[in-house]
């Protein structure tokens, strides 16, 4: 494994946990839905120790981490010797198509991943860094929709596995054509072939396994006999109530962010206005005494997450609630004659 010059120099750099990372580079980019629409780099991470894997990363995320590092190794704050020039991110921007602006940042987050994994071997120990390139439970459990950048790895799979399940009982394909894998990754059969289904790559890429091999192959050469089951996509839920004449409409919205998240009123207000599209709606929480509260800028947020609190419910619903009604109707304020 190729390491950064600087590393490669340190005397000290063997004595690093084979679980640090070295190199990373982004293999895609995905449009994701929260609060508000945004985009996620999909980013292949490579360890010390050798190991590969993705993480899905906002470009918030990197900001805040850079925030971090300068704060603590910066020149203008850190104590030596531990001051670092950190590498140059790339600033916010404000104006322009949010898909421009991501494809844009690629190579200059790429630049900005290898200057970083380039630095002093006492950097890559810091705990903010560490954490922000490793690979949580979620990012282990979402699959890549269509990596442009990379071929898809595919994952190892213990020999003489006892399958619970039958053979009947699990996703399998026949092969309709022979098919001879160009690289390691790949899964190479014959037509007729029996392939055990495993996970979907993207939507052209499955994952199997043929006798004691396994690896990715085309979905194009294949007949499903019994498909995987459909993807889980990790969520939370927002509980609205949508006040309308005399009915109160009980919707739960999925937002694809942390329940630990606090939006600004504008991303709730989009986001509530793409759930009722046809409705000049505003936003309101309910307080202690079951009267609504007009909800108008971002002042108003703090008190929506301290006081805004849900009943008892999963933990995968937000911690507060949301009361939507139309613009103008003043009788749920109780101040309309």
């Amino acid at each position: 494994m190729s390491l950064p010059r600087q590393l490669r120099d340190e005397s000290d750099f063997d004595q690093l946990p084979e679980d640090v990372a070295v190199s990373a580079h982004v293999a895609d980019v995905e449009e994701k839905r929260g609060f508000t629409v945004y985009y996620a780099f999909v980013i292949e991470v490579k360890t010390k120790g050798g190991s590969k894997y993705f993480i899905y990363r906002r470009y918030s995320q990197f900001f805040t981490l850079h925030a971090k590092l300068e704060l603590n190794y910066g020149p203008e704050n850190s104590i030596p010797p531990y001051v670092c020039i950190l590498p140059v991110l790339p600033p916010k921007i404000y104006v322009g198509s949010k898909n421009e602006i991501a494809e844009a940042r690629i190579p200059l987050l790429n630049a900005y991943m290898k200057g970083l994994l380039n630095s002093p071997v006492w950097l890559l120990l810091d705990e903010d860094l560490r954490v922000f390139f490793c690979q949580t439970v979620f990012d282990s459990e979402r699959i890549p929709r269509g990596l442009r950048r990379l071929r898809p790895q595919t994952r190892k799979i213990k020999q003489n596995t006892q399958h619970v399940c039958s053979d009947m009982d699990r996703s399998r394909a026949e092969a309709l054509f022979d098919f001879k894998g160009n690289a390691a990754p790949e899964l190479s059969f014959k037509s007729g072939d029996v392939i055990y289904l495993l996970s979907r790559i993207n939507k052209d890429w499955l994952e199997g396994t043929v006798g004691d091999r396994t690896g990715i192959f085309p979905h194009s050469f294949v007949r499903i006999i019994k498909d995987l089951p459909e993807e889980q996509i990790s969520a939370s839920l927002l509980r609205c109530y949508f006040h309308d004449d005399d009915i109160c409409h009980i919707r739960d919205i999925s937002v694809e962010e942390d329940v630990r998240k606090c939006p600004s009123y504008k991303e709730l207000l989009d986001l509530i206005r793409n759930e009722f599209p046809e409705v000049d709606v505003v936003l309101n929480m309910q307080d202690n005494e079951g009267e609504l509260i007009r909800l108008m800028d971002n002042s108003d947020m703090d008190l929506l997450i301290t006081q805004g609190k849900r009943k008892t419910r999963a933990g995968n619903y937000f911690p507060w609630e949301l009361h939507v009604t139309r613009n103008g109707d003043l009788d749920i304020y109780g101040t309309g004659s």
